[in-house]
């Protein structure tokens, strides 16, 4: 069972065992807990602000990015229960027997790489418009483009490397006319 550590900076560290949390003493431990219920009573006496310190040296850190800071907490209750579980995320990854596990690999992968070359723009959309100015034999110059679909020149180049070339395995060739303006065109 997972035992957690408190010292008397507020660092909270997680051991895979009691006994690793004993021999690993650090600096001058505070107490050990391995349960919501042992927290709460371990920190019974704790001044209301040392819960708020202690949330907020978690709050926005690696693993708790998505945890904010806290000027106050409503009870002594709230604080131990919301602690209790952002300290869940420090658990210690399961020790593995024999060799690791081959990641499965989803079928649908295969299935979504072939029919993405068979897709279609929808009639009258922008990706539409954009094929179809690129199928002319003269090709579109990102001006073109800028005009018909409203899009600023890096969306255009975006939209050409991204959603044509890479997604619908199109081939966008690229070429300079005499007066230096770049025309591309499907080849």
């Amino acid at each position: 069972m997972t035992t957690f550590t408190i010292d008397t900076d507020n660092t909270i560290t997680a051991f895979a065992e009691l006994e690793d949390a004993l021999n690993h003493r650090v600096g001058a431990i505070d107490g050990t807990f391995a349960s919501e219920d042992e927290f709460a009573r371990l920190s019974a006496e704790w001044p209301i602000g040392r819960y708020v310190e202690l949330w907020n040296s978690f709050a926005g850190v690696v693993p708790f990015t998505d945890l904010k800071p806290v000027k106050k907490f409503t009870d002594r209750k709230t604080a131990v229960a919301r602690i209790w579980r952002a300290a869940q995320a420090l658990r210690p990854a399961p020790a593995q027997h024999g060799a690791p596990k081959a990641p499965d690999t989803p079928q649908a992968t295969t299935k979504a790489k072939a029919d993405r070359k068979t897709r279609t723009a929808r009639e009258n959309s922008k990706k539409a418009i954009v094929l179809e100015l690129l199928r002319r034999p003269d090709g579109a110059t990102i001006a073109d483009i800028m005009a018909a679909t409203e899009w600023q020149a890096h969306s255009v180049r975006g939209f050409l490397s991204g959603s044509l070339a890479k997604k619908m395995g199109l081939t966008i060739e690229s070429t300079k006319r005499d007066d230096g303006v770049r025309i591309y065109r499907i080849a």
